[in-house]
């Protein structure tokens, strides 16, 4: 299963989810990015400060992906699946795409409810992020990026399913890993411009922009699955 339909190296082909993906990101988590850095003291907001804080929440992040991911490809060995349901994962994956785009335009809110499902554990991790507010030193920024990174995301889920399938342990924390490092430019450049992209983000045509993009690689990633 290649949740990018193109005939790329797993590692590779996850790290360019992640790239395509950045749209999602931005217009999901760039409201927390830019949160993040206006809570830090203007006293304090020197350009290498910032980008190193931006950096450790980005590392904490992808960390708590690696590990979602090694646990769901522990549970792929243990119950096995069949070629038949790791196609019908790319399906799904493709269409939880088109639901993230309708969700970013503003045309549907339906995808919150798949959301929900990681908002149980969500409740419980939030209050341990809220006490590491403001983030000054770079051990905070690694240890909220870390809890951040279970937030819940119908991009993320979309890539579980792919490291679910594959049913190794390494190999799923390995592509968890690739998936992150691609969506890195997009929060690293609204971490460091969060106010340039607060406002970008406020246009509805950007949110349109960026759903249409999504919509047409889920398109791209559907006729695949059905054509192999």
């Amino acid at each position: 299963m290649n949740p990018t339909g193109l005939e790329l190296p797993p590692m590779m082909a996850a790290f360019v989810f992640g790239l395509l993906g950045g749209a999602h990101c931005i217009g999901m988590c760039g409201g927390i990015m830019s949160a993040l850095t206006f809570a830090i003291p203007t006293s304090m907001r020197q350009p290498w400060r910032v980008g190193s804080l931006v950096l450790g929440y980005n590392v904490g992040r992808i960390t708590s992906y690696c590990v979602a991911g090694a646990l769901v490809a522990t549970l792929g060995s243990v119950i096995g699946l069949s070629p038949t349901l790791r196609g019908l994962m790319q399906i799904v994956a493709s269409l939880m795409l088109i639901l993230m785009a309708l969700y970013i335009a503003d045309l549907w809110k339906g995808l919150r409810h798949v959301e929900a499902l990681g908002r149980h554990l969500w409740r419980y991790l939030e209050p341990a992020g809220r006490r590491l507010l403001p983030v000054v030193r770079l051990p905070q920024a690694v240890a909220l990026g870390a809890i951040w990174g279970w937030l819940p995301c119908g991009l993320v889920y979309s890539m579980l399913a792919w490291s679910l399938a594959r049913a190794e342990p390494l190999e799923g924390a390995l592509l968890m890993a690739s998936f992150g490092l691609g969506t890195l430019p997009a929060l690293v450049v609204t971490g460091l411009a969060a106010r340039q992209m607060q406002a970008l983000l406020a246009h509805r045509a950007t949110r349109l922009a960026a759903a249409g993009m999504i919509i047409a690689f889920a398109v791209w990633q559907l006729w695949t699955g059905l054509h192999q």
